[in-house]
Parts: structure tokens; sequence; C-alpha cells
């Protein structure tokens, strides 16, 4: 499983035109999930995820983590994230999940998010969607479940 993390001041995801989700000061993930992924990836994403430590503490140090600050999470499945660039100019999605393994996937990481007293918007899985945001920083973190400790 892989995840973009942007810090964010704010972000919103449009599906057909209508606002699906948004936040205020928070981080949105973009989750991709891979081909045999498990609710143990996504567990670890989710830990990391909400226990890393990104937000400027007083003294200005990216030292707090999103629950010390209020933070919120807006979630957005992005198959895109698996994609083999290796050979061709045309990228194959062959180590993303099949879509049904995917959404049920997407679905426990929400939740297990969610459980965490955390305010979670998503996208709608599968749809098009145009993402808007304010990466504050600009912080951007990437983390993959296969190079864990």
């Amino acid at each position: 499983m892989r995840a973009i993390l942007q810090r964010v001041s704010r972000a919103e995801v449009r599906i057909g035109g209508r606002v699906g989700g948004s936040i205020a000061r928070g981080l949105v993930v973009l989750l991709g999930i891979a081909r045999n992924d498990t609710e143990a990836d996504a567990a670890y994403i989710a830990d990391r995820t909400l226990g890393l430590r990104v937000f400027a503490d007083d003294a200005g140090k990216m030292n707090l983590a999103l629950g010390a600050v209020g933070g919120q999470l807006l979630v957005i499945s992005q198959f895109t994230l698996l994609a083999d660039t290796e050979s061709g100019r045309r990228p194959s999605f062959i180590r993303a999940a099949p879509p049904a393994e995917a959404q049920r996937l997407y679905q426990h990481f929400i939740s297990l998010v969610r459980h965490r007293d955390v305010k979670v918007e998503t996208g709608e899985f599968g749809a098009r969607m145009e993402v808007d945001l304010v990466n504050e920083g600009p912080v951007t973190i990437i983390l993959d479940s296969r190079n864990r400790k």
C-alpha cells in the first residue's frame, strides 16, 4: 500500500461538479492499494499517517502529529500510485489491486482512521475527481507499507 501525504491548510474534492468532501487544516491522503495488500498494510499506513509529526510546534519545528493540532484527513483513492513506468511510455497498472479488493481495503483504511477520533472526508472510489488543495510548506511525504521495518 502506498500513500502520498500532503500537509494542507485546506482541501476539497469534487465529483461531477459537486463537493464530495472538504477539510481545513490537515492531511490529504492519496491512497494506492497494491495486489496482495492486506488489512495489516492498511493498519500500518493508518498508524503512520496519524502518528507522523509534520505540524509545527510553538517553536516552529515539525514536532506535532495530526491529532495534536486538531487536524483533519481527506482520503482519496488513487490507483495510479502503483504505476509501473519502467518500460515504454504508457504506464502499466498491473501492480494495482483489482477494484473490488482495492475498494474493500480503502474502506478499511477509512474505518481505521475514523475510529481514532479524526474528522475524515473522502472522495468516491473509482470516480473521476478533482482535488483542490493548498499544500502548506510545502510538505509531501511518501509512505509505502512494503518499506516498513
